[in-house]
C-alpha cells in the first residue's frame, strides 16, 4: 500500500484546491492505519445525457481514489436535478421533471463504466433519502443555514444586486447537496472550482449534524477544443465519449500544444514521472509536440473505444498525414460532367466538399486544396470531363469524384 504522501502527491495532481490539505493527509493516514477506506463522494446532476471529457475530469480522480483502494460513491443527484442547480446562472432554471431525470441517470450509468471500476463503485441516487424527507425535516435542514451566507454566493449576489429573481427553492439547492455528505458520511468530495461553495456548505452541515467535516478536492474546468472556453455541448467545442474513434482521435489531434498538457494532467492514466517527462521534455526538443499528441489521442481512444483501437487510429493518422498515402474509405460522389473540361472550383461546390464556390476559391488560394496528391493553387483551374479524381481539401476532407453514368 502507498504511504499517505504518496497517495497525497496522486490525488493533488490537476487538482486546483485542496480544503484541506493537512486535513486530507491526516484522514489518509488513519484509513491506512485502520484499514478503513475513506468514502469519496461525487455528485452529478443527470441534465444533460452524454458525458464529454470535460465531464471525465472528475471521473479520472474518482479513479484514482478507486486503484488507491477507497471507496467512490457516484451519485446521481435525481432529486437535486429537478431543482436544477443555479451556479453560474443569471435566472431561475427550469426544473426537469422527474421522467427526464431518469432518463438522462440512465445514460450516465451506461457511459461511466468506461472509466470508474464497475465492481468498485457504489451508485447512489439522492432521492432515497430526500424523498422520505418530511416538511418538518426540510425546516430543520434550512435552519442550520442563513440567507447571509447564501447571499455570499456570487451567481445569488450579482441577481440579488441587479433584482433579478431568485426561488427560494435555488437556496435548497446546496443545501441538499451539503446534506448529501451528512447522509452518505463522506471523508472527501470531488467537485469542479465552480461547485466550491457548493460544497464548502457540506462540511459546515456535517459539523452541525456532529460528523467530521468533509475534506474537497476541487478540479479545474477543462477547456475545450478552443482552448478558451469551458468544454461544452451548447459551444460545440467538446469531445464525446461516445464519438467514433476517428472523430475523438481527429479532435485530440486538432488541440494546442498547451492545450494537450493539460489534457495529460488531467485526464490522462500517465506516471507522475511520466507526466513530468513530458511537460519537461517538450521545451527542451526531447519530447516532440506531435508524438505526445498522437499518444494521448490513441490513449484516448483506447479507453473510450476499445483497446487497439487507439494504435488504429495512429496508423491511419499517420498513413493519411505524415506519409501523405489516402485514408482507407473515401466518400465517392458521381458528377455529371458539362463539356470536355470542368472549373475546379465547380467541381468542389458539386461534391459538397466545400459549401460554396467562394469558399472553394478561398481553399484553392491557401493551397489547402490537391488532386490526385498534387497541390493546386490555381482558381482557373480545369479538370478533363470523365476522370476519376481523389480530391483533398484541408486536412482532413476528401473525396473520390467519379463521372456519372
Amino acid at each position: 500500500m502507498l504511504s499517505a504522501k504518496e497517495q497525497l502527491d496522486i490525488i493533488k495532481r490537476g487538482a486546483s484546491e485542496i480544503i484541506v490539505e493537512e486535513d486530507l493527509r491526516k484522514k489518509l493516514e488513519k484509513s491506512i492505519s485502520t484499514g478503513k477506506p475513506l468514502v469519496v463522494k461525487a455528485g452529478f446532476d443527470p441534465t444533460a445525457p452524454d458525458i464529454h471529457l470535460g465531464h471525465t475530469v472528475l471521473l479520472n480522480k474518482m479513479r484514482q481514489f478507486q486503484e488507491l483502494g477507497h471507496e467512490v460513491i457516484f451519485l446521481i443527484g435525481d432529486f437535486t436535478g429537478m431543482i436544477g442547480d443555479p451556479t453560474g446562472k443569471s435566472e431561475t432554471r427550469k426544473h426537469l421533471t422527474k421522467d427526464e431525470v431518469r432518463e438522462n441517470a440512465k445514460t450516465y450509468q451506461a457511459q461511466i463504466y468506461k472509466i470508474l471500476d464497475s465492481v468498485r463503485t457504489k451508485i447512489a441516487f439522492n432521492s432515497e433519502w430526500m424523498s422520505r424527507m418530511t416538511a418538518e425535516d426540510l425546516v430543520q435542514l434550512a435552519a442550520k443555514h442563513t440567507v447571509a451566507r447564501m447571499l455570499e454566493r456570487e451567481d445569488f449576489k450579482k441577481r440579488y444586486q441587479s433584482e433579478q429573481p431568485i426561488s427560494i427553492h435555488e437556496f435548497l439547492y446546496p443545501l441538499i447537496q451539503g446534506y448529501d455528505s451528512v447522509k452518505l458520511k463522506a471523508d472527501v468530495e470531488l467537485g469542479g472550482m465552480d461547485q466550491k461553495f457548493n460544497l464548502l456548505v457540506g462540511r459546515e452541515l456535517q459539523k452541525e449534524y456532529g460528523q467530521e467535516p468533509q475534506s474537497l478536492v476541487l478540479m479545474p474546468l477543462l477547456e475545450g477544443l478552443d482552448g478558451v472556453n469551458k468544454m461544452s455541448k451548447s459551444l460545440g467545442n467538446y469531445i464525446g465519449i461516445t464519438e467514433s474513434a476517428k472523430e475523438i482521435f481527429g479532435k485530440v489531434m486538432s488541440i494546442s500544444d498547451a492545450l494537450m498538457l493539460r489534457f495529460y494532467e488531467l485526464i490522462s492514466a500517465v506516471t507522475l514521472a511520466e507526466l513530468e517527462r513530458i511537460k519537461t521534455g517538450i521545451p527542451s526538443g526531447a519530447v516532440h509536440p506531435m508524438e505526445a499528441k498522437k499518444r494521448l489521442a490513441a490513449e484516448i481512444v483506447d479507453r473510450f473505444c476499445g483497446s487497439g483501437a487507439g494504435q488504429k487510429e495512429r496508423d491511419e493518422f499517420e498513413k493519411v498525414f505524415s506519409k501523405k498515402n489516402l485514408p482507407d474509405e473515401i466518400s465517392v460522389v458521381e458528377i455529371a460532367w458539362e463539356g470536355e473540361k470542368m472549373k475546379l472550383v465547380k467541381v468542389l461546390a458539386l461534391t459538397k466538399v466545400v459549401s460554396s464556390n467562394s469558399e472553394a476559391r478561398r481553399m484553392i488560394q491557401q493551397g489547402a486544396v490537391e488532386v490526385d496528391q498534387k497541390p493546386v493553387k490555381d482558381t482557373e483551374a480545369e479538370l478533363s470531363a470523365g476522370g476519376t479524381y481523389i480530391i483533398r481539401v484541408g486536412k482532413k476532407r476528401f473525396v473520390k469524384v467519379i463521372p456519372k453514368k
